[in-house]
């Protein structure tokens, strides 16, 4: 009767650490090439789903995220974060600029060729776009994604193995001398 308890309990350890597992981390293929050159289709990305539990995500995170009805796909998209709620962004001549302010971004395919509007984001949505801007299917396609359709930020490529390293997320020191 001893041993069956100890099978039992040994059960219910192993179930409730997968189970902690589970919920805080997972992984993802990359199924576009929206994330060249820093992500390419067919890696496969370990995601933190644990770290916007008790924090919001930030300028420069590379997320996961489940697209809105208009970017009509059955699989979670990879972006990066852009513009946080309250903050203006809009594209013009090459550049992104945040609430007027053009960004640095070393990490891109190339410069974008794409103009986009001046756009306030309303609270409690995030602008998301891919580092292979002008062949992104992001927030300049459909707008901006709902806080509550993030599953979380993507922490580093594990596969293949000849890849493996984390990924990097940017501040953009240029707005935060500017106090942002």
């Amino acid at each position: 009767m001893k041993i069956v308890r100890e099978i039992g309990i040994t059960i219910l350890i192993a179930v409730a650490i997968i189970a902690v597992i589970r919920i805080s981390i997972q992984g993802y293929t990359v199924h576009y090439s929206c994330m060249l050159p820093n992500i390419e289709q067919g890696d496969w990305i370990m995601v933190s789903k644990a770290s916007y539990f008790f924090s919001d995500p930030e300028r420069g995170d590379v997320i996961v995220f489940w697209p809105p009805e208009e970017a009509a796909s059955e699989r979670p998209f990879i972006k990066r974060v852009i513009a946080l709620p309250g903050d203006t962004v809009e594209v013009k001549d090459g550049k992104v600029f945040i609430n007027d302010i053009p960004i640095e971004e070393e990490y891109i395919k190339e410069p974008t060729r794409y103009t986009m509007s001046f756009e306030l984001i309303p609270d409690g949505e995030y602008f998301v776009l891919g580092d292979n801007r002008n062949n992104s299917n992001d927030s300049h396609c459909w707008g901006n994604i709902p806080r509550d359709n993030i599953i979380g930020k993507a922490l580093f490529i594990y596969w293949p193995p000849e890849k493996l390293r984390l990924l990097k997320n940017y501040s953009y020191p240029e707005l935060i001398t500017a106090g942002m």
